[in-house]
């Protein structure tokens, strides 16, 4: 990003008094308010505030409870030490699997151990629902580097009431490369088949996108799949689809789809599409992703009711959501910005050079046929909707079980 002159051309050349003599007050009057005004900017911003606060507790630290593996490691380098090193405030980061039930029990419990919390947007809305979370009314979240608003620079539907979306990626569909000779799985479609495409299969072990992608396969417009899924015939067509699929592996980590395609255990895998993008970079494996299909999701900062730092928490969303660190982390891990502004500014892989916008799920090239995740669907009825999912997986393993 070119840099920003220091002053206008007028003030830099004939427009400023020579040497010697007296500026216009008028100048004067005006210069003095400009360094007012930027000296009270400075001193309401979160991050600044929050590092004056800082040298007065030395022992100031936050907890964020993230994702692990590859996603946390960007976040280290783009998000965690960056903030660290503005403020003086340590971050430690815990990992957990999106469940919300240890959240519910230390809110009711009145303390909470984890200050932020990096959640998917339909798991924040469900939470928002519960009374778990901090009503943050847009609190530290700043404009965009040309000044627009947060609310105008934001994509749609990233502000809520308890959460900021920071990223947007997406559940993929990936294949091992050297699996099927001759030819290559392009569609959500070859999932299911299990002709052309022989071999094990992994999947999440979630309602999430495998209901989609069940009725997808049999030809439900993408504009038509949640309308269906809330119907019994619609649910019951898509779980038995997927229960016709053979020797299939269900994951609960987000690095096992990886591991489990480059083990060779599966031939095809459902992941996010940063982690096998990290796996292709920076481990080699023999990985391609089928982007038909993806299923695009929020990924947002929240802060839990009951929390030990709840400034120096809204202080860290407000850092870590600017244009400038949401088109950093781009730079080690390929999810797209939620704001409007940070999209120029994805340039290339910081070890490699690789051109992440290439990788970014919102690319056009990666979109064309891509689901947006109802994500208030999912928060109104994942509860009854995982309950129903499990007790059919259950049962299909208790039938096949010798």
């Amino acid at each position: 990003m070119q840099a920003r002159p220091l002053a206008s051309p007028e003030l830099a050349g004939g427009g400023v008094a020579a040497a010697g003599s007296q500026p216009p007050l008028a100048w004067v009057c005006t210069a003095w308010l400009v360094c007012l005004l930027l000296v009270c900017l400075l001193a309401a911003s979160p991050v600044s505030s929050l590092a004056a606060e800082t040298r007065a507790t030395e022992d100031a630290e936050l907890t964020v409870l993230s994702w692990g593996g590859a996603y946390e490691r960007a976040q280290q380098l783009a998000l965690f030490v960056p903030f660290s090193d503005a403020t003086g405030i340590r971050v430690k980061v815990e990992r957990y699997d999106g469940d919300l039930t240890a959240l519910r029990q230390a809110v009711a419990d009145g303390h909470v151990p984890w200050d932020v919390i990096d959640m998917t947007r339909s798991a924040a809305l469900a939470a928002c629902d519960e009374g778990l979370l901090t009503s943050l009314a847009r609190d530290g979240v700043v404009p965009a580097p040309d000044g627009t608003p947060p609310a105008r620079d934001f994509i749609e539907g990233a502000l809520g009431e308890c959460f900021v979306t920071h990223s947007i990626f997406a559940t993929v569909l990936a294949y091992r490369t050297d699996a099927f000779p001759g030819r290559r799985p392009t569609r959500v479609k070859d999932l299911f088949d299990q002709q052309r495409f022989p071999g094990p299969r992994a999947l999440q072990r979630t309602p999430k996108a495998n209901l989609e992608w069940a009725l997808l396969a049999q030809g439900v417009p993408r504009e038509e799949l949640y309308r269906l899924l809330s119907t019994p015939r619609g649910l019951s067509l898509a779980l038995a689809r997927l229960e016709g699929l053979d020797d299939l592996r269900w994951w609960t980590r987000g690095d096992t789809p990886s591991r489990l395609l480059m083990d060779g255990e599966v031939v095809m895998a459902s992941g996010y599409n940063g982690r096998f993008f990290d796996a292709v970079l920076n481990q080699g494996a023999p990985i391609a992703i089928v982007w038909d299909g993806q299923v695009q999701e929020h990924e947002t900062w929240v802060v839990p009711r009951h929390v030990d730092h709840p400034q120096a928490a809204k202080a860290f969303i407000g850092f870590a959501t600017s244009a400038e660190r949401q088109a950093e982390l781009t730079r080690y891990i390929p999810y797209g910005p939620s704001r409007q502004s940070a999209v120029p500014l994805i340039a290339t892989h910081r070890d490699t050079g690789v051109d992440m916008r290439l990788y970014i799920p919102t690319h056009p090239f990666n979109s064309a046929n891509a689901v947006v995740l109802d994500e208030r669907w999912y928060a109104s009825t994942l509860r009854r909707i995982t309950q129903y999912f499990d007790a059919r997986l259950t049962a299909r393993d208790a039938a096949s079980a010798p």
